[in-house]
């Protein structure tokens, strides 16, 4: 089968792979229809993930067909449209029972990362009853394709734990495609602003159309363009969806007295943390590895048609061109590229 494997930091290839196996009673094994590119992914190829070791499948979106389940499933039958979870859960341990499915003990975000992900024609899925869900008639897979991580992600990580609630202010620094699942998923729950942060152009004209208030060009100085359109009060969530110290930064510079700052991003640096400030602010500051448990939700709010995540969507692939996919998405701001999906 076809798979693109990271062979080192700045490396990657297309290769011939074989077809994998059932290992566990509780595995399945997924025929991959469609597939994505996340920005984790453009991370692991930086070499900022060391747990991803070379000669890994990267990946781990994916809608396609069960092709074998293991004895020990019971919820999935050969032939079942599915969505495949970026975190796959056993359901049992401590963290599972507590809803912390990304530190499950025997799971987590393992797939591209621990084991084979799903950038590939098949994929095998560790505890598939409980990392898997199946594809409700009529929903196109390109839709379903951003609720395996970019939807739950923005909105747990982002929008849940930054507390956003009616009447609030939001600034999300950064609007690529998480930042830009924060923006959609941020209008639950009805703030008064929300401002977007990012120095492209193109990424701030597609906020705008998806529900943004304001927008900031981070080409000068990003926090003091907040700080006046809010009054010199600043914002009470700030929502890091990049991953580099400046726009960390750049949150703690803009959050109001009371607020929070909810980190998004892969961070692969450390980041100054400006405590000589921020000590008396009573703030806030929340870290998170999605859990996907919001996903059953994010599925009938899209399947109600109250978000279209496919607006995400700028460019679209075959399986054999998944390179000139990986240089689309990897050079996104001269491609004016969002989210890429990636098809048989």
């Amino acid at each position: 089968m076809k798979a693109l494997v990271y062979q080192a930091p700045g490396k990657k290839a297309l290769v011939e792979r074989p077809m994998p196996e059932l290992e566990a009673a509780t595995d399945a094994i997924v025929k991959v229809s469609t597939t994505t590119i996340c920005g984790t992914d453009l991370h692991i190829l930086k070499g900022d993930v060391p747990t991803c070791a070379p000669g890994r499948i990267l990946g781990h979106e994916a809608v396609g067909v069960i092709e074998e389940v293991g004895t020990g499933v019971t919820v999935f039958r050969p032939g079942d449209h599915v969505l495949v979870s970026c975190i796959s859960a056993c359901g049992r341990c401590e963290y599972c029972r507590r809803g912390m499915y990304s530190h499950c003990t025997t799971g987590g975000w393992i797939l591209g990362n621990a084991i084979d992900g799903t950038q590939a024609e098949y994929v095998r899925i560790p505890h598939a009853d409980t990392s898997l869900y199946r594809v409700p008639d009529g929903l196109a897979e390109e839709a379903v394709v951003m609720l395996s991580d970019i939807l739950p992600t923005g909105f747990e990580c982002g929008v849940l734990n930054g507390k956003v609630e009616p009447g609030s202010t939001v600034a999300i620094v950064g609007a690529g495609p998480i930042g830009l699942a924060a923006l959609l998923t941020a209008q639950f729950y009805a703030p008064a602003e929300i401002i977007m942060v990012d120095p492209d152009e193109n990424r701030l004209r597609a906020a705008g159309r998806f529900g943004a208030t304001k927008t900031v060009a981070a080409t000068g100085n990003a926090a003091e363009a907040v700080l006046k359109l809010t009054g010199g009060r600043g914002v009470d969530t700030a929502i890091e969806a990049v991953g580099v110290p400046a726009s960390f930064i750049t949150c703690e510079n803009i959050v109001a007295p009371g607020g929070t700052i909810a980190n998004v991003g892969v961070h692969g640096a450390k980041v100054d943390l400006h405590l000589e400030r921020l000590w008396s602010q009573n703030i806030t500051i929340t870290t998170r590895l999605v859990d996907t448990v919001t996903t059953p939700m994010l599925l009938k709010t899209v399947q109600g048609g109250r978000i279209d995540p496919t607006k995400l969507i700028t460019h679209r692939f075959r399986f054999d061109q998944m390179l000139d996919a990986y240089e689309t998405f990897g050079h996104a701001a001269t491609n004016q590229a969002l989210k890429v999906v990636i098809k048989r």
